[in-house]
């Protein structure tokens, strides 16, 4: 059992966005605490709800046509949901920073890369020299891997390449060591040899700051490779939380067994993919009871899964908490699944 303080402590957050068609429930009531150093790492399909948890945290949610409907989110303490001007600004950038999934639209075109990291240091030590600054700046540069920092921060975005982009934006978001980095969906685009770097950059950026980190992503390779803890959402709920361990070997809800299953492998030869059948739902109109049973072949029609919303049940695994009322079936339909997934792939390759 973790005993120690949480830095950030969200309960039971709920987004929704008007639109002419209805209302869109984007983050349907979501818990999770994150604690100092680790990486919790929030996982799920395009349209589940990742990022716009994250937004709302940093008061980003456009309002209207967002509103944050309820709950709470309490970074050391104090409560983050409703903060409005200075109070917000001073918790950017500071206490919680993001590094955005596309660095070409999050920099800005006209400014050099310098400046715009020595902007972010100015709000935040407006004391601060100049001089010290243009230091700090080429410092950060070569702490993400930036070659000639010197040089690179008198360049403007164009001429950095996507890598180097998304390396300048790590920069910025570490300049004013804060408490939490919030990476969202940081490799999206890049060539992998690319985002392997990347990757290397925010564990240098985390060890740099000392920051705990939420990793929204729906690459579960990045997942392997960083995370501490996994949160994995559908349809705007947490459905599984495990540490990244037990979450890629004992899944215990029928989602994230599909999403491990879906993975291409790369030991072998395969001429087609396992996919989860059906289309995520609408989020206007979400399936009554679990939001996955119309997909989901553990529920085979079963009227509970059909009718009755399901909490997040600690499984028999330490830490381990799953959405599904018949998570204790898990073990033998995780063995089945795997089983046919094998026999397919056997089958492919004779």
């Amino acid at each position: 059992m973790n005993v120690r303080e949480p830095v950030l402590s969200v309960r039971d957050l709920v987004v929704e966005f008007a639109t002419p068609d209805g209302v869109v429930h984007a983050v349907a009531g979501m818990d999770y605490d994150l604690y100092p150093g680790e990486t919790l790492a929030i996982v799920g399909e395009s349209g589940s709800g990742k990022s716009v948890s994250a937004m709302a945290l940093l008061g980003l949610v456009p309002q209207p046509p967002g509103r944050i409907a309820s709950g709470s989110a309490r970074l050391r303490g104090r409560e983050l949901l409703g903060l409005r001007g200075r109070e917000l600004r001073q918790i950017r950038g500071r206490e919680i920073a993001m590094v955005f999934q596309d660095p070409m639209t999050s920099l800005n075109p006209v400014l050099r890369i310098g400046e715009q990291i020595a902007e972010a240091l100015a709000v935040h030590d407006p004391g601060g020299s100049a001089g010290e600054r243009a230091r700090r700046v080429v410092e950060l540069l070569e702490l993400v891997g930036v070659p000639d920092a010197r040089e690179r921060a008198a360049q403007y975005p164009h001429e950095y390449s996507g890598g180097m982009r998304q390396r300048a934006m790590i920069a910025m978001a570490m300049a004013n060591r804060p408490a939490i980095l919030v990476a969202d969906e940081p490799t999206t685009a890049l060539d992998v040899t690319i985002q392997a770097q990347v990757l290397d950059v925010l564990r240098a950026a985390q060890k740099e700051t000392e920051a705990a980190t939420i990793l929204i992503t729906h690459d579960l390779g990045v997942v392997a490779e960083l995370a501490d803890r996994v949160a994995v959402m559908y349809a705007g709920r947490i459905v599984e939380m495990a540490d990244a361990e037990t979450l890629f070997a004992r899944p215990r809800h029928p989602y994230t067994l599909g999403l491990l299953a879906s993975l291409p492998r790369l030991d072998r030869d395969q001429e087609r993919l396992s996919p989860i059948p059906g289309q995520p739902p609408s989020l206007i109109d979400v399936p009554s009871g679990c939001p996955f049973h119309p997909r989901c072949r553990l529920s085979r029609g079963r009227e509970r899964c059909r009718t009755e919303l399901p909490p997040l049940y600690a499984t028999d695994l330490p830490g381990q908490q799953a959405a599904c009322h018949f998570w204790t079936e898990m073990e033998a339909h995780t063995a089945a699944v795997r089983a046919e997934v094998g026999a397919e792939r056997r089958e492919e390759a004779t």
